[in-house]
């Protein structure tokens, strides 16, 4: 079963899950400047979200599985076989908490009973390494996103931030989500709320 650090609420204009968290451009924090997450999960206990625009340098798909092993463990695993636009897929930071806690956000078309966690509007998480392994062999979601780590937010704490001026939000879309220009990701963020970057001020207020 998969665990998220705080649960999952679905309580529409209250809780921010499924949604995109946009930096504001006066972001301090270097580890979240000009970052795009998507929120997993999104309660009275916290919230948990996944940086979707962010590449581990130096690690792709067919590094990940050499490095769990499964390439040499698992007879049906042979990088040789498994096609160039799969083994070169990038890794993302999904934030600064537990980095070497691997997740998959994808599309709803893969679902596994007990290990798969429907968000929203078609996007889902999958956190064992049998997704791994489906996308190796071919039988994994059509849209795909590999994350190491996540970002965490206390009780109110992530409200505060918002409040304070220190993120925007807005609806998310798989196009965006999924995407493979990470760099493109955050102006376009930004564009589906209507904010030019060039005019916007320190003092805006959030979405």
């Amino acid at each position: 079963m998969i665990t998220l650090p705080f649960a999952a609420e679905d309580q529409s204009g209250t809780f921010l899950d499924g949604q995109l968290l946009i930096a504001m451009p006066r972001m301090m924090d270097r580890r979240f400047r000009r970052s795009v997450i998507y929120l997993c999960a999104h309660s009275d206990e916290g919230a948990m979200g996944l940086i979707v625009n962010q590449q581990v340098d130096n690690i792709d798909f067919g590094d990940l599985l050499e490095r769990l092993g499964l390439s040499e463990d698992d007879k049906d695993i042979n990088l040789s076989d498994i096609p160039e636009d799969l083994v070169s897929m990038p890794v993302h930071k999904g934030g600064p908490v537990e980095t070497g806690r691997g997740f998959v956000l994808h599309s709803a078309d893969y679902f596994v009973e007990g290990a798969t966690l429907p968000i929203r509007d078609g996007v889902c998480l999958t956190a064992t390494i049998d997704i791994l392994r489906a996308i190796a062999a071919g039988k994994g979601p059509e849209r795909t996103l590999l994350a190491l780590g996540y970002a965490g937010w206390s009780p109110g704490q992530l409200e505060t931030e918002i409040q304070a001026n220190g993120w925007l939000n807005c609806p998310a879309d798989l196009d965006l989500i999924f995407d493979h220009d990470n760099e493109a990701k955050y102006d376009r963020a930004m564009a589906k709320i209507g904010i030019d970057l060039s005019h916007l001020v320190a003092d805006a207020g959030h979405a």
